[in-house]
């Protein structure tokens, strides 16, 4: 991911100064409350209960209550912060008063807009949402890159006292999606539990609910082993996560075709750094283990796996024994 508009905010904030207008989203929630929580406490130093500190939740915000918001002069201070949640500036039907009103925002106001329930997905080829994007300064908050998340992680630990080596942070945050708004309740967790200075991988899985993506990666380990009742565990754990159906097929269907290519890697002698970037692996220790288990079967049986999946796909869309289809799917893959 690219990191410029999170690292240019970053650096505005260290230096004391603010833009005057934002709008905040992605998915990564734990640094997007941080760089607000640090606006707030570098424009109101008083705190958030002063005059100069307004929050509107943008459902029931009309244009007019925002433009008396962002006229009200600071009281006792340089700058007045209006903070408005989940307010759709892109299918407003006034969209050209609010492009009038933030081209000319007053120098003591900084507006930031937040996107925590409804996605920020401007339209570009409209006139006005192009002039609206102009005026404001954008901040994605996205899932951090390799280094940076594994880095944090054993910071995190070194603060609770415990250490983790690089594979086991990795390990970590591959299970729990690699956010840090769940890893920060996830290495608290470990790190209570843990008796020993060093985290180990059996820490993790003792107490850490893994993810969607974490189980199905298990699955295909499972599926390649030919361990059919590992297999059927694992897809009954699938089914308590209470996932949709075609989610579930999804996620298998991917892996089985990142396998394909780990196996086609191998047979076409291409290194693991070019397999990652074509499937959009993140972590290190995910393409080993893919390339370990893709060379544990063969490529007709890679090819013959994500077969089965897009069958198994067309039969969901005609009945309503989805379950089964599953069941019948992993059975399949397993005994091949």
């Amino acid at each position: 991911m690219s990191n410029n508009s999170y690292d240019k905010i970053k650096a505005s904030i260290k230096s004391g100064e603010a833009g005057n207008l934002y709008i905040f989203h992605g998915e990564e929630r734990y640094l997007l409350d941080r760089c607000l929580s640090s606006l707030r406490t570098m424009l109101c130093p008083d705190g958030l209960d002063g005059f100069n500190y307004k929050r509107f939740d943008g459902r029931g915000l009309s244009v007019d209550e925002l433009d008396d918001a962002i006229n009200t002069l600071p009281f006792f201070t340089d700058r007045t912060l209006v903070e408005i949640h989940d307010f759709d500036i892109f299918r407003n039907d006034e969209k050209q008063r609010i492009c009038d009103i933030f081209s000319d925002l007053p120098d003591y106001i900084c507006v930031i807009f937040i996107y925590s329930t409804i996605e920020f997905k401007p339209d570009g080829r409209q006139k006005t949402n192009k002039e609206i994007i102009k005026f404001a300064e954008i901040v994605e908050f996205t899932a951090q890159e390799q280094n940076r998340i594994i880095d944090w992680i054993r910071r995190h630990f070194h603060v609770a006292g415990k250490s983790i080596n690089t594979t086991d942070a990795q390990y970590l945050a591959f299970i729990t999606g690699g956010l840090m708004a769940t890893l920060n309740g996830e290495i608290e967790k470990v790190a209570a539990y843990s008796k020993q200075r060093i985290i180990t991988r059996s820490d993790i899985d003792a107490v850490v609910t893994p993810v969607l993506d974490a189980v199905v990666y298990k699955l295909a380990d499972a599926l390649v082993n030919r361990d059919s009742l590992l297999a059927l565990r694992l897809l009954d754990d699938l089914f308590q996560m209470r996932e949709a159906p075609h989610k579930l097929l999804f996620s298998i269907s991917l892996k089985m075709r990142q396998l394909l290519a780990a196996r086609i890697c191998i047979e076409e002698k291409i290194s693991k750094s070019v397999h990652m970037k074509l499937c959009a692996i993140r972590y290190d220790f995910q393409v080993n283990t893919l390339f370990g288990t893709a060379s544990k079967t063969t490529l007709s049986e890679c090819r013959d796996a994500v077969l089965y999946c897009s069958q198994t796909a067309l039969a969901l869309n005609n009945t309503s024994e989805s379950e089964e289809c599953l069941i019948e799917l992993v059975t399949k893959l397993a005994l091949k």
